[in-house]
């Protein structure tokens, strides 16, 4: 029985939530030997749609169609292997992170084709993507969007191959890890002083054998909203031009990987404008980079920990009066979609992987309060702790208690339907994963979370 494929729908959301823990072979394996090799490649594939879809992020745009681009957007992966297993990083210049189906069948393929057990996919979160959560049914796209429907249908396709490319590209590698704390982002919802930031810069960087740079990972936290409402064109906002510039500076390549950015916006200060941020910030990430020592991991290994949630929700979706009203915030088809994915509770996933036993990387599928990411920072017991954003799903916002507590926009019910207080049980169950990995806790040590009697098939 595969218990990642419990049905969403018959889980009992009225009297708890539901976890259904996946854990791979490569997870329960024992640590490979010392001196194990490692290494790593690089792939991408451009994914810039046709003009013609509607644009993701903003409801007032409801269905306006793009007219174009202004720059390009990636799909940006870097394929780890360490030991007998493989992990896949991957930043998409996207407002999410793909759709359930979308990682089913990304997951399935990499499986079959370059055994890849772990995958994390983070949206940039820019607000000037396409939607990409339309489908091929009557009402729910088919008709009125095709060409938002077949862009949805290839970008799984353009991502398999980016990460593909990667796994093909693998070489011998290091790795150098450099944080800096940066005042760079700014709290956009909380009246409270003092306003909490994340304010981690993290980069990591993996040079081949003989020390050249293959790829610069980047993992910030702050809304790429910087390109004008106005501007019906796809942009990677200022994450693109952050990227371009680090590329230009060293030589390699760069992907991007969003964090815990619910609450946070840019601190541009003299620094405006997408472009004028983005440089900026690509110029403080060149130097960060560059002081990152890389060495061969002592004991090369990935852990990996998959856990599911189906959270209660705040917000009544079988209600018509709620379906008319996110009908006119945005538009009818992709409110069906919304809908119907949330109807019986909010999913959310949760990815714990624990890399060569000192550095871990935490990806959730959606828009956590940096407070979510601090404290996980601050209470996991590892040299290295990163958290990515809109990782593999959308789930909508997750403020802590106490910015639910305030309510407003990303703690009201309106755009964070799920259960207050489910971030925090998130997170709590991403330190107990990697404190397991790490052989602090046996399976027995803690509750798994209750289980519905009966199981049935679902998309995801």
């Amino acid at each position: 029985m595969n218990l990642r494929k419990l049905s969403f729908a018959i889980c009992w959301l009225a009297c708890c939530t539901i976890v259904i823990e996946a854990q791979t072979p490569a997870a329960r394996a024992a640590d490979p030997p010392a001196g194990s090799q490692f290494q790593a490649g690089f792939g991408k594939r451009d994914i810039t749609p046709p003009a013609g879809l509607p644009m993701w992020g903003y409801g007032a745009r409801h269905d306006e169609l793009s007219e174009g681009a202004v720059d390009q957007l990636w799909a940006k992966a870097v394929v780890i292997h360490a030991g007998n297993a493989k992990l896949a990083l991957v930043g998409l210049d996207l407002g999410r992170g793909p759709t359930w189906p979308m990682m089913e069948k990304i997951r399935r393929a990499l499986a079959e084709k370059a055994k890849i057990d772990h995958v994390l996919i983070s949206g940039s979160h820019t607000h000037h993507g396409p939607v990409i959560e339309l489908t091929d049914r009557d009402g729910f796209g088919k008709g009125k969007f095709d060409k938002a429907v077949a862009y949805s249908k290839r970008l799984p396709d353009l991502i398999i191959e980016a990460i593909l490319d990667a796994d093909r590209a693998a070489v011998p590698c290091r790795l150098g890890i450099a944080t800096r704390d940066v005042t760079l982002n700014r709290n956009r919802h909380t009246k409270h002083e003092p306003k909490p930031t994340e304010p981690m810069l993290a980069v990591l960087r993996f040079d081949d054998a003989a020390g050249k740079a293959i790829a610069v990972l980047v993992n910030f936290a702050a809304h790429a909203v910087m390109t004008d409402t106005k501007i019906m064109k796809y942009s990677a906002d200022y994450p693109g031009f952050m990227q371009r510039r680090v590329e230009a500076a060293l030589k390699t390549n760069c992907l991007f990987m969003q964090g815990a950015a619910g609450d946070m916006s840019v601190n541009a200060g003299t620094h405006s404008g997408p472009q004028g941020f983005g440089e900026y910030l690509g110029d403080v990430v060149t130097e960060l980079a560059k002081s990152a020592h890389s060495t061969v991991p002592a004991h090369p290994s990935i852990r990996g920990k998959v856990d599911d949630f189906v959270f209660r929700s705040r917000t009544d979706f079988t209600s018509p009066r709620i379906l008319n009203g996110y009908s006119r915030a945005f538009f009818p088809e992709l409110t069906r979609n919304f809908v119907e994915e949330f109807r019986h509770g909010v999913p959310v996933e949760l990815n714990t992987i624990l890399l060569n036993g000192d550095t871990a990387l935490v990806g959730a599928s959606g828009e956590f309060f940096c407070n979510h990411s601090n404290r996980l920072k601050q209470r996991a017991y590892v040299p290295h702790t990163f958290f990515f954003g809109y990782c593999d799903g959308h789930s909508m916002y997750f403020p802590t208690i106490e910015a639910a507590s305030e309510g407003g926009y990303g703690g009201d019910a309106t755009v964070s339907p799920v259960e207050v207080g489910a971030g925090e049980q998130v997170i709590n169950r991403a330190l107990i994963n990697i404190y397991s990995m790490l052989g602090k806790f046996k399976e027995h040590d803690y509750a798994p979370g209750p289980v519905p009697k009966q199981t049935a098939s679902t998309s995801r």
